[in-house]
């Protein structure tokens, strides 16, 4: 098996033949059926398929560039301040999209590719001889991935097609309408439970970058606190916690210290999207990608800098007075020439990319710290205590950070916090600064029904808290596929 850590193309045949039919339903089809039979007999061919679901998740639909345009900058995180940077990612910033904005279509179109080689490996690896071991841990790595991609989606469109076997032929797919999202979210957790079940808790160094145990729980703790299912998501984010001596997570010293090529799949990081320079477009944008346009150099050494997600002034003024995390994730200036530019850009991805949109950068998707904070907010759901556990995972965080303590006795009413609904408040600060530009910030706000609240000075309506379905797959399907409310 190649390491997962550097290589995800050995499985490109499945990712060419997963998306070959653009024009079809889904883009799910296969171009030759009969190739794809016949492509998986050994238990290495199931290594290189299960790699190729693995590599989806580069796709630009997904996290070389989706999940971050809708996870901060569809929020009051970031912001597209040069035009330059793109009309449709301008749609998102001020919802102004519409069905035919492009990143409506890529964003689908880019998970179902990844959810069609996913389910690729958990039918045809049935069929092939292998270790029932490493049988059993391929299938809860592509249902854990599975998972995750339905996750996105259904946050993303609400309703989604539940696709959960392999698509043979386009006819196939026109039988596919839109399944209630609770439909979705059983098969999320069906997915997620049974993934836990069979995958262990760490890998050997070669195999970095694979879902773990540990992975499965903490994405199923935070699909239960979506849900609002406080007892569910308390009981699995505490094992996340209980079972560290395991998983080997824990917060890094420093917090500058999770960020960085040298950082990555560090014992803070739980899942992350592996990339890799100068290895055949198995790069990441993202230094590239949130460089300010007409920085020149001064931010990015190499490429052309993209001005995309930019932070926002209110991001800016965010951070509390001392909180180490700043420095790490966002400066306001840049220097040119000897002229100091006044200037918000992100640095948690700083680097040098091997070319243009070429780097070493991994994306985290899920981190330690983030499970502390939502068991702080599942425990104060649960019931207000004055100074009660759920104050202790959150001071946790912040004493990292270098500041000061909450608690309900703080004589400073900055750090004070007296009820629950403080208490909610707190946390959602928290979790702005702690996860921030890291794709959290919008589906929090979806999360806790604070979107239309906190975003109503950009124009945000109430159907806005749903993506448009592209409109090509309505135009496809009309029978199964109906618009969103709004759009």
């Amino acid at each position: 098996m190649k390491n997962i850590q550097i290589w995800v193309a050995a499985g490109a045949f499945v990712m060419l033949t997963a998306g070959s039919c653009s024009s079809d339903f889904l883009d799910l089809a296969p171009i030759s059926q009969q190739n794809s039979n016949n492509f998986y007999k050994t238990a290495e061919d199931m290594g290189n398929a299960l790699t190729a679901v693995y590599g989806s998740l580069q796709y630009s639909g997904q996290y070389y560039s989706s999940m971050h345009v809708m996870g901060d900058l569809r929020s009051d995180n970031t912001e597209i301040t040069n035009p330059n940077a793109g009309a449709d990612l301008q749609a998102i910033d001020n919802f102004t999209n519409t069905p035919v904005t492009s990143i409506s279509n890529t964003t689908w179109t880019g998970h179902y590719q990844g959810i069609q080689a996913a389910n690729i490996v958990i039918e045809k690896i049935e069929g092939v001889a292998m270790d029932a071991t490493l049988k059993a841990r391929y299938i809860g790595e592509a249902k854990f991935l599975r998972a995750l991609m339905y996750f996105n989606l259904v946050r993303i469109y609400g309703d989604v097609p539940l696709v959960t076997k392999v698509i043979n032929n386009p006819q196939e797919g026109y039988s596919y309408g839109r399944n209630s999202t609770e439909e979705v979210y059983q098969q999320i957790i069906a997915d997620l439970v049974a993934a836990e079940a069979s995958l262990p808790y760490t890998y050997a160094a070669a195999d970095a970058g694979r879902a773990t145990k540990g992975a499965a729980m903490a994405l199923l703790g935070k699909v239960y606190l979506t849900r609002k299912e406080w007892t569910l998501a308390s009981q699995k984010l505490k094992q996340v916690i209980d079972e560290a001596a395991q998983t080997k997570y824990k917060l890094m010293p420093t917090y500058a210290g999770i960020f960085g090529v040298a950082a990555e799949n560090n014992a803070e990081s739980i899942f992350e999207v592996q990339f890799k320079s100068s290895s055949s477009g198995e790069g990441s944008p993202f230094a590239n990608q949130f460089a300010p346009i007409g920085s020149g150099t001064a931010v990015v050494s190499v490429g052309n800098p993209l001005g995309q997600n930019i932070p926002t002034a209110a991001m800016n003024l965010a951070y509390e007075a001392n909180d180490l995390r700043k420095a790490a994730s966002m400066k306001t200036s840049y220097v040119l020439s000897g002229k100091t530019t006044e200037h918000n850009y992100v640095v948690k991805y700083s680097a040098t990319p091997a070319s243009n949109l070429d780097g070493d950068n991994n994306w985290i998707v899920l981190r330690y710290a983030d499970v502390l904070l939502m068991y702080a907010e599942v425990l104060n759901e649960q019931g207000f205590v004055a100074d009660g556990p759920a104050f202790d995972y959150l001071n946790e965080i912040r004493t990292r950070a270098g500041l000061p303590l909450k608690s309900s006795t703080q004589a400073d009413p900055a750090h004070r916090i007296s009820s629950q609904a403080e208490f909610r408040l707190a946390v959602e600060q928290e979790r702005r600064v702690e996860l921030a530009f890291e794709g959290h910030r919008w589906f929090d706000l979806l999360r806790t029904g604070r979107a239309l609240e906190v975003l109503a000075d950009q124009g945000i309506q109430p159907h806005h808290l749903l993506l448009a379905i592209p409109q090509s797959q309505v135009d496809i399907n009309p029978g199964m596929i109906a618009q969103n409310p709004g759009y």
